[in-house]
């Protein structure tokens, strides 16, 4: 299990350490430092079941900077702006065997630790 966290997040933080209560492994990635490749992020939105513009942070200045809310809706471009801008990735996402979270809430937590 791999989490994408930003400290500063508290939803990111608020899963930390709800993976921490539940006693899990995982690792921390801190994507803002450590990005996910084009195809990190291809297959994480596929376990979630979205397209980029279903994640994305769009009232961050760089999305409005980029026009984001315009930009035509081709995943394979937004993908390739997101991991050049990853702050344009909503957090925290927990990424399982099978399957991927955007755990901005307990509930998203738990689907994420019923995966294992």
């Amino acid at each position: 299990m791999e989490l994408w966290h930003n400290p500063r997040c508290s939803k990111s933080r608020s899963a930390k350490a709800a993976l921490d209560e539940a006693g899990v492994r995982y690792t921390e990635r801190r994507y803002l430092d450590e990005p996910p490749t084009a195809q990190e992020l291809d297959e994480v939105l596929a376990r979630i079941g979205a397209e980029p513009w279903d994640v994305a942070r769009l009232n961050e200045p760089v999305a409005k900077e980029l026009g984001l809310k315009d930009l035509e809706r081709d995943r394979a471009r937004w993908i390739e702006v997101m991991v050049a801008n990853p702050v344009l990735i909503q957090r925290p996402i927990v990424v399982a065997d099978e399957t991927a979270v955007v755990a901005r809430d307990a509930e998203s937590v738990r689907k994420a630790l019923d995966s294992q």
